[in-house]
């Protein structure tokens, strides 16, 4: 016998006088207020929850291998194993929250802020160069406010790949004529370049433009174009590389393969020490916290070179499992690409992907001596506040857009997308 969803009256009949309102009218039900409240909790993508699990395994690992690489030199300098570690976690305290906000907020929000949110990076780029600027190891690419430090630059990485997908999505229709896509990425591209490359960071700017790249191509400028751009670069790069002296003698330390003892006390004993720890650590590793070149015998072990101590400590298997886990988030990225429809989301989440993973292959590639020492950290694992904070909320505007994919699923195998106010409303207790 078919059942029926309306009340039933005290006499048993169904929609009496009982179950009726003052007019003497059965009440409407809600049905698109009552599903539109179900869809703020309806399950999100795969492609969603892969990359917010892998993001936040990293950052745990990150807080591991951070206190593990930097104990013995906290103690020695401020008698606190943890001092380090402590920092990283209250970074990963902050920078977690605010991805997992920036993953609520729409695309078409992001698209209208983009280029303010790119204004302002530049303006605080800009206060490098004023007293509260501060330099580190001859690049001055830091702002100092009391005892707390920020980089600005990484700010900046996230206003490019915003600002380009803004441009990318306004020209949409014009990517054949490459003057109304190259004049202005050019100049959104120059000016933040030339700022970085004025404070003599150039691992910075390197990955900067690995991301400009990254957006080009992935927001559909063409081929030909790309070239001439890539052309322009392989001239103008000898030139930028050899205008400082410190450059100068690390590629020219890295090209002799440090095979020149008068250089292993100075400019070989970071990468040759790194090159030391990934063997020691053979298969398996020395186990965690056992590693001996964080002995102050590797600069920047918590840092740049946090690669090679985990390949000391959890030996090779831990350093192909930390690719890997950056592998499968840039399929992820990919997989957003692939299924948004968004030149905009496209365009963003190419250049995010880029930046995250371009560095972490230019971070390896360093610890391992493919590249000469470029001062470039292992996205979410390395030590350092400003590049966690910025790289997570970079990741959470990936997030927002893979919360809203075309065609995203519940497990029921619908489109939640399709209820709401004026959408099919349960009849019967089933869905139509």
């Amino acid at each position: 016998m078919a059942t029926t969803d309306l009340p039933s009256s005290r006499s048993g009949r169904p929609g009496s006088s009982a179950g009726r309102g003052a007019s003497g009218t059965a009440p409407r039900r809600p049905h698109g207020a009552v599903v539109a409240v179900k869809n703020v909790f309806v399950a999100e993508s795969s492609t969603f929850y892969t990359i917010l699990g892998v993001t936040l395994f990293l950052v745990v690992f990150g807080v591991v291998m951070v206190l593990s690489s930097s104990s013995v030199e906290q103690y020695a300098k401020t008698h606190d194993f943890f001092g380090a570690a402590s920092r990283q976690g209250l970074y990963a305290v902050l920078g977690v929250p605010l991805m997992l906000v920036a993953s609520r907020i729409p695309a078409r929000v992001w698209r209208k802020w983009a280029m303010r949110f790119f204004g302002a990076a530049l303006a605080l780029q800009l206060l490098v160069y004023t007293p509260l600027g501060i330099e580190v190891q001859g690049n001055r690419n830091w702002v100092g406010f009391g005892s707390f430090t920020a980089q600005p630059s990484e700010a900046i990485k996230l206003a490019l790949a915003l600002g380009i997908g803004a441009i990318m999505y306004v020209k949409r229709d014009k990517l054949d004529d490459w003057k109304e896509i190259f004049v202005p990425v050019g100049i959104a591209t120059v000016l933040p370049l030339g700022m970085v490359l004025l404070g003599g960071d150039q691992g910075t700017a390197m990955i900067m433009l690995i991301l400009v790249l990254g957006a080009l191509y992935i927001g559909g400028a063409r081929a030909r174009h790309l070239l001439v751009i890539l052309g322009s670069i392989a001239v103008v790069l000898p030139f930028v590389t050899m205008s400082s002296a410190s450059r100068q003698v690390r590629i020219s330390a890295w090209l002799s393969g440090c095979t020149d003892s008068n250089q292993y006390q100075d400019l070989c004993w970071q990468p040759v020490h790194g090159m030391w720890a990934l063997a020691s650590g053979g298969v398996f590793g020395v186990g965690l916290g056992n590693s001996k070149a964080k002995w102050s015998w590797l600069p920047e072990a918590d840092n740049d070179y946090i690669f090679a101590i985990i390949g000391e400590e959890l030996g090779l298997v831990g350093a192909v499992v930390v690719l890997a886990l950056f592998i499968v988030l840039a399929v992820s990225m990919i997989k957003v690409i692939r299924q948004s429809d968004d030149p905009f989301v496209k365009t963003v989440t190419g250049a995010i992907m880029a930046w995250i993973i371009g560095q972490a292959l230019v971070n390896i590639a360093v610890v391992l001596g493919l590249l000469p020492v470029l001062g470039v950290p292992l996205p979410l694992i390395s030590a350092g506040g400003s590049a966690l904070i910025m790289t997570l909320i970079a990741i959470g505007v990936v997030l927002s857009f893979a919360r809203d994919l075309p065609g995203r699923r519940t497990d029921t195998g619908l489109d939640p997308r399709t209820f709401g106010a004026g959408g099919p409303a349960p009849q019967n207790g089933r869905l139509r």
